[in-house]
Parts: structure tokens; C-alpha cells; sequence
């Protein structure tokens, strides 16, 4: 194989089945393996180990969740529990919320992004959503976001129906790296616009930094495209892409079958990799970004690679938690990849 026959990504038109998109409610790839007895708490953040244990707790209270408090089993219903993880990026919080899955069991859970629950609302129908997870025990909403005032309103509601059906919730954000005081605006806001189930929820601040950061950089430039041509030719499971095109098949493509159009693949190889210029297609390229790193596919990225990936004015607006977001996982990701092709 050469690399003009590497198979492309914009060759791919997924179709998804709505069973599917359910069956795919559970932690990602990533996360397979780890517990709460796989986080390492940082000492010099003694939140971190305050909220292990706290959501070591929250998994019996889900068991218990809508059965009887009183003697014998009567008395006062128990009501869900509700936890929202707030912190900054790369501190566990995402491991913390699968660790909680995994303690209540997978088949009693329902674990996705906020990006996947509102997708689930658009291909389902917002009754049927709510009658397909109104059977678990617990909802799991990772990257709760408060950028769109509809998506917001929306995933509001679903919650507030899910908890009258007794589904315990748990929930995560993001802050800016290094900005102590966002943290809590950000819960304060997600808390306001769930006014119904403001009571309910309890506010868990995790404190630390990006573990990603530590080994990695938001800021690396891009291999010479020949490089990145010549390490995709011949590799199994390897695709191979310029950048534009890319963006371009992703606009045609409904982002929940984005997590499909990486079946097999193994390997992501990007050319021409340039600076974002339009905030639209720049929130696709952070979903794709999020389901390689759900599923640990290294990328090389050609161009100019991450730097600049995101111009200053994207970085300062309403959606700049996304996009701090994706610069640390890509960075991760284009680690991996130069080491594999090393």
C-alpha cells in the first residue's frame, strides 16, 4: 500500500442505528480499566481524595436510591442522589464519573458527554429518551456545558424528568486552567438553570492540575506532511487525510455518528493541518477530537500542527472550555503518535 491508497476518513458515511446509540452509553475505551482504586489522589489537593470517597459513598446511596428509609423497609422513599464534579481540566474528573459507573454496573448506568445526550434527544425524540434511560439507576453526564442556551434548557429538562422517575444523576464541568474563581461561576450557573433540582444537587469541587500538561504540550507544531504520508502508508488500521477535506466531510456527518466513522481505526494521519477560521466547524473538529480520545487513537498531525490550532479570539469567547479541552487531548494524542512512528 502507498500512501496516495491510504483509505480516508471522508470515504466513510456511517449509519447508526438508533439501538446503537444506546448500547453506546457506557465509558469510553479510555477509561475501560479504572476504579476509584486506580485514581491517585494528588496530597497537594486533599479535594481529590475527599471526593473518592465521597462518591464511594454515592454508589451505595444509588443502590439504596427509591427504596424505603424507614424500618423494615417503610417509611420515607430515599431520595436520588445528585453530585456535580467541578474542576479543572485534566484532574480526574471524567475517571471519578466512570469509576461511579462502574461501582453501580454498567447495565444499571448510562454514561455519555452532554454532546452525546443532546444528540441521543435529537435522534430519538425527547419522550423516547427519556422512557430509555428512565429505566437506569443512574444518568452520568460527563462535560456538562453551559455554552448553548437551548442544549442547555434542554439537557435541564431531561434531568429534572429523570430524577422524578428516581434515576440518581451525576454530573462534570470544566474551568480554565488556572482560573480558581470560574470553577464555581460555572456550577453557580449549571445549578440556576436546573432551578427544579437545585436542592438536589451537590456541589463537589475538584482542585488540582492537568495531569496531561505533565507530559505533554498544548502548543506542538506539525510533522513535514511527506513525514506523516510515509508513516500511514502500509500500517493496518491506519487513515490518512488533508485536513480541509476533513472538515468538510464532518460538516456533512451528524457529530453522533462520529464515534462510527472511527470504527477500526487505529491510527489518524492529518496534512495540511492550518488554523481553525470558523467557530461552527471548529466545535465539530472538538467532538472527532473527543471520540479519538475515547478510544485512544494516536493522530500525526501535519501543517502546523496544534499551534495555533484554535485563534486567540476562540480562545477568549463562550466556547473556550471546549477548546482548551480538545488542545490537551490532542496534545496527548499527537504524543502518542509520534512515538508510535518513531
Amino acid at each position: 500500500m502507498t500512501a496516495t491508497t491510504a483509505p480516508s476518513l471522508t470515504e466513510r458515511r456511517p449509519r447508526v442505528p438508533t439501538e446503537r446509540l444506546l448500547d453506546e452509553l457506557v465509558p469510553p475505551q479510555h477509561f475501560a480499566r479504572e476504579s476509584f482504586d486506580t485514581y491517585r489522589p494528588d496530597p497537594s489537593y486533599p479535594s481529590q481524595a475527599r471526593t473518592v470517597e465521597r462518591l464511594r459513598s454515592v454508589a451505595t446511596e444509588v443502590e439504596r436510591a427509591g427504596t424505603g428509609g424507614g424500618l423494615f423497609g417503610f417509611g420515607r422513599k430515599a431520595r436520588p442522589a445528585a453530585v456535580y464534579l467541578d474542576g479543572g481540566f485534566g484532574v480526574g474528573k471524567t475517571h471519578l464519573l466512570t469509576s461511579l459507573v462502574r461501582e453501580v454496573g454498567r447495565a444499571d448506568s448510562a454514561y455519555g458527554t452532554f454532546v452525546e445526550f443532546t444528540n441521543l434527544v435529537g435522534a430519538l425524540g425527547f419522550g423516547p429518551t427519556v422512557e430509555a434511560l428512565g429505566g437506569k439507576r443512574l444518568v452520568a453526564i460527563d462535560e456538562f456545558e453551559l455554552d448553548d442556551p437551548g442544549d442547555t434548557v434542554l439537557m435541564s429538562r431531561l434531568l429534572r424528568e429523570l430524577a422524578d422517575r428516581d434515576v440518581s444523576l451525576a454530573a462534570t464541568s470544566n474551568t480554565l486552567p488556572g482560573s480558581l474563581g470560574e470553577g464555581r461561576f460555572a456550577a453557580e450557573d449549571f445549578l440556576r438553570e436546573i432551578q427544579a433540582l437545585a436542592d438536589r444537587f451537590e456541589v463537589l469541587r475538584v482542585d488540582g492540575e492537568d495531569y496531561r500538561h505533565r507530559v505533554t504540550t498544548t502548543d506542538l507544531g506539525g510533522l513535514p506532511d511527506d513525514v506523516v504520508r510515509a508513516s500511514i502508508a502500509g500500517r493496518d488500521g491506519a487513515t490518512l487525510d488533508e485536513f480541509g477535506a476533513l472538515l468538510d466531510h464532518l460538516g456533512e456527518i451528524h457529530p453522533s455518528r462520529y464515534r462510527a466513522l472511527l470504527d477500526d481505526v487505529e491510527l489518524v494521519g492529518l496534512t495540511g493541518v492550518r488554523p481553525l477560521g470558523h467557530q461552527s466547524t471548529a466545535l465539530r473538529f472538538v467532538v472527532l477530537v473527543d471520540r479519538l480520545y475515547d478510544r485512544d487513537v494516536p493522530v500525526l498531525l501535519g501543517g502546523s500542527g496544534i499551534h495555533g490550532l484554535f485563534p486567540a479570539e476562540m480562545l477568549a469567547g463562550g466556547y473556550r472550555k471546549k477548546y482548551y479541552r480538545a488542545l490537551s487531548r490532542l496534545g496527548a494524542l499527537a504524543e502518542q503518535g509520534r512515538s508510535l512512528v518513531a
